[in-house]
């Protein structure tokens, strides 16, 4: 991936259903970091410029993820489609 590239959080979204696992903040910046790599920025649609930890945040504050005790996961309702 280029500097100037930026992945979408409904690519980040899409990866956690795929993992079919719950994450932890840490451990989805870690996966995050593996997919996309450690130094990738994040945009959404009415976001940009954000790290891993930036997206997640904003994600989360959407209602994006699902409490799954351990963790939490998300669903393809929660992706929107515009």
């Amino acid at each position: 991936m280029s500097n100037t590239e930026s992945v979408h959080g409904h690519d980040v979204m899409k990866m956690m259903i795929e993992a079919e696992t719950p994450f932890t903040r840490e451990g989805l910046v870690a996966a995050m970091a593996e997919r996309f790599g450690a130094e990738a920025r994040y945009h959404t649609c009415s976001a940009q410029d954000m790290d891993a930890a930036a997206v997640i945040e904003f994600l989360a504050q959407r209602g994006k993820f699902v409490d799954a005790g351990e963790g939490f996961s998300t669903a393809p309702d929660r992706i929107c489609n515009h």
